[in-house]
């Protein structure tokens, strides 16, 4: 019984090698109870098949019960299927974006949450289409969302931010949930512009509180306030739209993932000057491969060679692992982001272990965006209109070289173009004003000359 015991022990913890140590035993032990030995060795085969993943008759005969139903649920009312599936564990992000993806997989629509048409779970519009729960969205609860519900059913849809934050019980609702919402996206049939609905959350709160206590007084001036606030009424802070990056960092906060678009698109066609496949196309091959994606989560392991990390990227058609032994670790760590792009130089393997086409990434150097355009880029272009004359034209190269400055020593050569009324001329700046391709430079040379009079210039 002892022997027996153990047996058991080692199947649960499906161990093979545990395994293989009791298959000689029974052996003898038939073998001397008269039993034939092909025998034990064949029931052994059994039990270690069934070690690997096993249940009896009758509960795999529910399984395939169930199975068969929702198939067929998902298969004839996928819509209603997967709303209910997306519903069900809510307040898990990463088993939502598990069920996000498989509804996209299977071709339906998931329109955004939305204070004017969500309800507290997700819904289906259509045989085709889904609408996000609001109570899906991080920093809101089912009290929250039944307050803002309740608060519509009785006077119809919101106006704007202002109107929202007016009638909702503010009890239920404050300014965690209501950024929480705008960062979601969930006010964008009202208004699209999330960094001044932000800004302005407390304007609108406060607004909304004022006129609770002007509720509870009567004057005789009532008429004369009641226009003047219609005409002079509460106004948003006007601040600078967010880029798309920004929105979709702000959204992941709200929703646990990108919801709208993805980070990587705003460089995709840059970087597959330089990395040829996406990481849904990666093959085994012997030689070195590039691939590039977002940090979207990294895990560390101590081994017996030192720390390892395990780098998960994501570049919008797949997400892939990536393991960096203790050297590559050590030496690039401060280039693994979370949310920025890294580009990966590694070898591309077979994963048997992980199952039939699955493959595994060892990388062997890791790259910044920014060092993938030193090592590719043959020449940063800058182009000038030749407007500016007399002390402008000498502030413009001030300004130019005080933008270069932060940037060098770098990698990649630059070269002017400059054009005037008469002549158009390029000039090379020497080797000693190479720059860092530096998004933080691109950008706001992009801001004072404009995008298209500054181009990285690929091999």
């Amino acid at each position: 019984l002892g022997g027996a015991d153990m047996l058991r022990r080692a199947m649960g913890k499906k161990k093979p090698e545990e395994m293989a140590e009791h298959r000689g035993k029974i052996a003898e032990g038939a073998k001397a109870k008269g039993y034939d030995p092909a025998l034990a060795e064949q029931l052994f085969d059994l039990m270690t098949k069934f070690a690997e993943y096993g249940f009896n008759k009758s509960h795999t005969a529910a399984y395939a019960v169930v199975t068969y139903q929702t198939a067929w649920l998902k298969a004839h009312h996928c819509s209603a299927f997967m709303a209910a599936t997306l519903s069900s564990d809510m307040d898990n992000t990463d088993t939502v974006k598990i069920f996000y993806d498989d509804a996209i997989a299977n071709k339906l629509v998931v329109l955004g949450p939305d204070v004017n048409a969500s309800e507290y779970r997700f819904v289906p519009v259509d045989r085709q289409t889904i609408r996000y729960g609001l109570g899906a969205v991080k920093g809101t609860g089912e009290q929250a969302v039944n307050a803002i519900l309740k608060a519509r059913s009785e006077g119809g849809p919101f106006k704007d931010l202002f109107d929202f934050c007016l009638r909702v019980d503010k009890r239920m609702v404050n300014r965690r949930t209501i950024e929480a919402l705008i960062r979601a996206g969930a006010f964008d049939a009202l208004d699209d512009h999330r960094a001044r609905l932000i800004a302005s959350v407390g304007v609108a709160i406060e607004a909304a509180e004022q006129a609770e206590r002007n509720a509870m007084q009567v004057s005789l001036f009532d008429v004369f306030d009641s226009a003047a606030q219609a005409e002079h009424g509460p106004q948003y802070i006007e601040v600078p739209r967010w880029k798309e990056r920004d929105k979709l960092r702000e959204e992941k906060i709200a929703l646990g993932f990108f919801f709208s678009g993805h980070p990587f698109s705003e460089v995709k066609t840059e970087v597959m000057r330089f990395v040829r496949r996406p990481l849904a196309s990666l093959e085994p091959r012997k030689e070195p491969q590039m691939l590039a994606g977002l940090v979207v989560g990294v895990r560390t392991k101590i081994t017996s060679r030192g720390k390892m990390a395990f780098i998960q990227l994501d570049d919008g058609t797949s997400s892939l692992e990536v393991s960096a032994f203790n050297e590559i670790f050590e030496e690039d760590r401060a280039k693994i982001r979370e949310d920025e792009v890294l580009i990966v130089e590694g070898k591309v393997q077979k994963d048997d272990f992980a199952g039939e086409g699955k493959i595994r990434v060892v990388a062997e150097r890791l790259l910044t965006l920014a060092d993938a355009r030193g090592r590719f880029a043959r020449q940063l272009r800058i182009s000038l209109n030749g407007q500016a004359s007399g002390a402008n034209a000498r502030g413009a190269a001030q300004r130019l070289n005080a933008l270069l400055a932060p940037f060098i020593p770098g990698n990649c050569p630059v070269r002017l173009t400059y054009r005037n009324a008469d002549a158009v001329c390029e000039m090379a700046l020497g080797e000693g004003r190479r720059v860092r391709l530096e998004d933080e430079l691109l950008v706001a040379l992009g801001e004072w000359l404009s995008a298209e009079n500054v181009r990285i210039e690929y091999q």
